[in-house]
């Protein structure tokens, strides 16, 4: 099993699906882990705090839009 190379981040060029999934890793202090290492680069609890954030948030927008 070969070891996926981790890629750095550009800040500037984050697909828009990454946008509020690098806003969040900001906002918890990992943003320059991500830039420097990529995503691969964060563990596990780290990765799931995005994610569960990344949710909670859609969720919120998804409710102020219904609204």
């Amino acid at each position: 099993m070969t070891k996926k190379k981790q890629e750095p981040i550009d800040p500037k060029n984050i697909k828009p699906e990454d946008r509020l999934k690098f806003e969040i890793a900001t906002e918890l202090g990992l943003a320059d882990k991500v830039i420097a290492n990529g995503w691969k680069s964060l563990t596990s609890k780290e990765s799931g705090r995005i994610g569960g954030m990344v949710t909670k948030r859609k969720r919120e927008m998804a409710a102020k839009s219904a609204d």
